[in-house]
C-alpha cells in the first residue's frame, strides 16, 4: 500500500504532515492532514477549525494515548469539522506518518500500531519496505 508524503510543516504549537494515501505519486490518492498535538495544546474547537481550514475529506489529530498500552489517541474530522468515529484511509495514513517518525510519545513505533478512536481500538500492522520505511515516501 502506498502513501506519498507531500509536506511537513512545523509551527510553534503543533506539527503536521499532509499525505496522499493509496498513491505512489504526489497529488494522487486520498489527501489527508495528520496533525501531531503531542502537548495537547488544541481545544475541540481548534481541531474542528483546523480540519475546516485544510478542507481535505478527513484530517486526523494525534494525541497522547489514554492507555499506555496503545500508540496514540486519534480524532478524525471531516472537511466540515464534524468528528467521525472511524474512517479507513485516515487510519492508514496516520499509521504511516507515525511509522515514518519511528517514535511518538517516547515509544518506538513498530509492528502493530494501536489507535484509540471514538469507534474503539483500531489495530494496524506496519509492513516495512526493504529500506526499513513505510513505503511510498522517504522514511
Amino acid at each position: 500500500m502506498d502513501v506519498w508524503r507531500r509536506a511537513f510543516v512545523a509551527s510553534s504549537s503543533v506539527r503536521f504532515e499532509t499525505v496522499d494515501v493509496f498513491s505512489s505519486h504526489k497529488f494522487g490518492g486520498n489527501q489527508l492532514a495528520v496533525v501531531l498535538d503531542e502537548q495537547r495544546r488544541l481545544s475541540d474547537d481548534d481541531m474542528r477549525r483546523i480540519a475546516i481550514e485544510f478542507g481535505f475529506s478527513e484530517t486526523t489529530i494525534v494525541l497522547p494515548p489514554k492507555s499506555e498500552a496503545n500508540t496514540a489517541w486519534v480524532r478524525i474530522f471531516s472537511k466540515d469539522g464534524d468528528e467521525m468515529p472511524f474512517a479507513g484511509h485516515p487510519n492508514v495514513g496516520t499509521a504511516t506518518v507515525l511509522a515514518w517518525r519511528r517514535s511518538i510519545f517516547g515509544k518506538e513505533v513498530r509492528g502493530t500500531v494501536l489507535l484509540e478512536e471514538k469507534a474503539g481500538l483500531v489495530p494496524l500492522e506496519l509492513i516495512e519496505d526493504e529500506a526499513g520505511g513505510g513505503g511510498g515516501g522517504p522514511p
